[in-house]
């Protein structure tokens, strides 16, 4: 039996509670989720997957999310790429930087967490 692998989504997070997270909502929802290290993994990563969406945590400390924003909109092979991006509440300037880069989408820690679902099945489509 065969089946059609689905379009990867691309994170980039450090958090391993939030990875978890992600992981056991993907295999619910039937996504494939392949997660990035640095800055340079996800622009690589997005190159060689295709990616329908990326994911960063703005809060990560190991990837620049802001600026891997910015790269991912500026680069005509990977403009189209769904980018969003979540971090605390608390971090509004973080926030309208994402946005400012070109974000899809920015939504607070507590808002991603309560619709990955949704995120990550509207990414398989």
């Amino acid at each position: 039996m065969s089946m059609i692998s689905p379009v990867p989504i691309l994170a980039a997070v450090d958090d391993f509670l939030f990875r978890s997270k992600i992981r056991a909502t993907a295999k619910h929802v039937n996504a494939e989720v392949v997660f990035a290290q640095t800055a340079d993994d996800v622009l690589a990563q997005a190159r060689a997957l295709k990616p329908s969406l990326v994911i960063l945590d703005l809060n990560s400390s190991k990837v620049d999310a802001v600026s891997t924003i910015a790269s991912l909109k500026a680069d005509p092979e990977l403009a189209a790429i769904r980018a969003i991006g979540f971090a605390s509440h608390v971090h509004a300037d973080l926030i309208a930087a994402a946005r400012h880069a070109g974000a899809d989408q920015v939504l607070p820690r507590s808002a991603f967490a309560g619709n990955l679902a949704e995120i990550l099945a509207a990414g398989v489509t």
